[in-house]
């Protein structure tokens, strides 16, 4: 990823120590917490034992990988994302496993090395022309890199290999990202009760999703039911925790954005939102977790890496009061990332810079995609 400039590292409010080098490989920095009796953490420890027994089984390394995955995505930990690296290392190449190339996918486009995750979904394809999760995970890259019609090329080829569930859920995302977000409510709502015993993976998806058309349309009370019917699955996930966090902070509603992510601060996407309702709230934490913010993502700039740069924008602009730091960077994440939130964080900060011009490129998404929502419309009316 480009390196984020001058702008970060002046705000900064970190003093840095020289680097720490262990001795030993051996030496243990430190120790991702685990909780007594989880099953997860169970079942890791007997696929690293299986993997470690047979070091050239693919299909167990792909499941390793997966799993460690799944961990980073549902509590915004990339370490574990090092993890699942390290159990790929014997096949590097392109002529490996389906299951391979298709983990070495996930792992690359959650680096935001989305061109080599692509080939390598491509190439999962081609082996098996069945994979429904790669086929899925292009079209969230193509969504990601607002290039809908591919989104939807690769919905449409699903037909005969996904749930209808699955099929509907991902066509419905390209139109409700394109104007007919109505449409697309009405359309996943029906499937989803066609659908009673979906996995819980595949309900909490959709329910998350349809709160999200319903907050965009206007009506708060449903989107509640629609964020509550995902919460009570149980299931943990870091994405869905953020987005009730902003539809709760957009609500004024910040002591429970509070309660919601108070043992969320390893996560920056989690510790960002829960720094802003803090702030609201005058609480005494704000400041220490505005202060971990700003190393962290100092720290990330001095390693070359841009994971979360939506979300530094939203640091300088809602936390530091830099309008003008908030825009570089929310302009420099729009070029990789265009998604409704990377767009209103680039309207807010050019608003509040009062720089209408830098806007230009998000506010010809918003005509050309015909997004649908009316504080992104409010802001984009005022910039005009």
């Amino acid at each position: 990823m480009r390196r984020f400039g001058v702008a970060l590292l002046l705000t900064a409010t970190a003093v840095w120590a020289a680097p720490y080098t262990p001795s030993d490989d051996s030496a243990v920095l430190e120790r991702l917490p685990t909780r007594r009796g989880d099953p997860v953490m169970a079942e890791l420890r007997q696929l690293r034992a299986a993997l470690a027994a047979s070091p050239k089984d693919a299909a167990t390394a792909a499941q390793l990988a997966q799993r460690y995955f799944d961990l980073a995505m549902a509590e915004g930990d990339p370490r574990y994302v090092g993890y699942a690296e390290a159990a790929l290392r014997p096949w590097p190449g392109d002529d490996a496993p389906a299951e391979i190339l298709f983990t070495r996918g996930l792992l690359r486009q959650y680096r935001h090395d989305f061109a080599s995750g692509m080939k390598d979904f491509e190439r999962a394809l081609q082996r098996e022309p069945g994979h429904v999760d790669a086929r899925t995970w292009r079209a969230a890259i193509f969504m990601v890199q607002a290039d809908y019609a591919a989104a939807a090329r690769e919905c449409a080829a699903l037909q005969g290999y996904a749930s209808e569930l699955t099929t509907t859920g991902c066509l419905a995302y390209v139109e409700a990202t394109t104007g007919k977000t109505r449409a697309a409510y009405d359309r996943l709502s029906a499937a989803l009760m066609r659908h009673p015993n979906a996995s819980a993976g595949a309900r909490l998806w959709t329910e998350t999703r349809l709160a999200e058309m319903a907050w965009r349309l206007g009506d708060a009370p449903l989107a509640e039911r629609h964020f509550s019917a995902a919460l009570k699955l149980g299931v943990t996930d870091n994405f869905l925790l953020a987005a009730y966090a902003d539809f709760l902070l957009e609500q004024k509603r910040p002591k429970e954005v509070v309660t919601l992510l108070q043992d969320w601060v390893r996560s920056d996407t989690l510790l960002l939102r829960l720094a802003i309702a803090e702030r609201a709230l005058k609480l005494p934490d704000a400041r220490a977790h505005t202060q971990a913010l700003g190393e962290r993502f100092a720290a990330a700039a001095l390693r070359g890496e841009r994971l979360h740069m939506g979300e530094e924008a939203r640091y300088l602009l809602d936390l530091k009061g830099e309008p003008r730091a908030a825009l570089a960077v929310a302009l420099d994440n729009w070029k990789e990332q265009r998604e409704p939130r990377d767009a209103l964080v680039v309207l807010d900060a050019a608003a509040a810079a009062k720089d209408a011009k830098a806007a230009a490129p998000v506010l010809r998404w918003l005509e050309e995609s015909r997004f649908e929502s009316e504080r992104m419309r409010r802001v984009a009316a005022s910039l005009r």
